[in-house]
């Protein structure tokens, strides 16, 4: 699995693939799956924290990039498209999941009043190789700290830290405008960041 720091894969070679996809040639839509369905199943796992749920939201992201891969418009990354669909997957697989939570987590409840002081560069652990970050302990607090998020927070901290997205990319993967993503964001890395807090102040 390519980490957070690795670029994404040159977007004009999607782009050249997408064009011969639609071009007649269908046969080579498995090419697509296979340069994206790792990283998929990685968001989806961050999103979920359910291998079944994961891989249920990979397959229908790729059964709707098969069906509506016609109507791709050239303009945007083949990614950033891709990615609004996996998670307008993610969202109705999390929704009807019996993993689903009861109630979320307000942030209100954790945060402290004073929110302006949280700096908005990428966290430490985010630009980290993600092989190092997602194995042991600490792994374990990042992963469920993001998990405690409510779902809007959480789509953002992934997307922007985890996936690497700009806020603009983000902001039309979510379809938001980019001040509410740096809003959310900025909430988002503050939870993060007192839960880690909490972590290094009890070892």
């Amino acid at each position: 699995m390519p980490s957070p720091s690795e670029k994404p894969k040159n977007d004009d070679k999607d782009t050249e693939l997408v064009r011969a996809i639609n071009g007649g040639r269908q046969d080579l839509f498995y090419e697509l799956v296979n340069r994206y369905e790792k990283s998929l199943y990685n968001f989806g796992l961050r999103m979920c924290d359910n291998p079944s749920d994961a891989e249920d939201m990979v397959q229908d992201t790729f059964l709707n990039v098969f069906k509506y891969l016609e109507g791709f418009r050239y303009e945007t990354k083949f990614r950033n498209w891709l990615y609004r669909v996996a998670t307008s997957a993610c969202l109705k697989k999390k929704r009807r999941s019996k993993y689903a939570p009861d109630r979320e987590l307000s942030l209100d409840e954790f945060l402290p009043a004073d929110e302006s002081a949280v700096s908005m560069d990428l966290p430490g652990w985010a630009s980290q190789p993600l092989d190092q970050v997602l194995d042991g302990e600490l792994a374990g607090v990042i992963r469920q700290a993001l998990l405690d998020l409510p779902e809007k927070y959480r789509l953002v901290a992934v997307l922007r830290d985890v996936e690497g997205f700009t806020t603009q990319e983000t902001a039309d993967i979510l379809d938001l405008t980019p001040t509410n993503i740096k809003v959310r964001l900025h909430r988002a890395r503050l939870f993060l960041r007192e839960a880690l807090k909490y972590y290094y102040e009890t070892e």
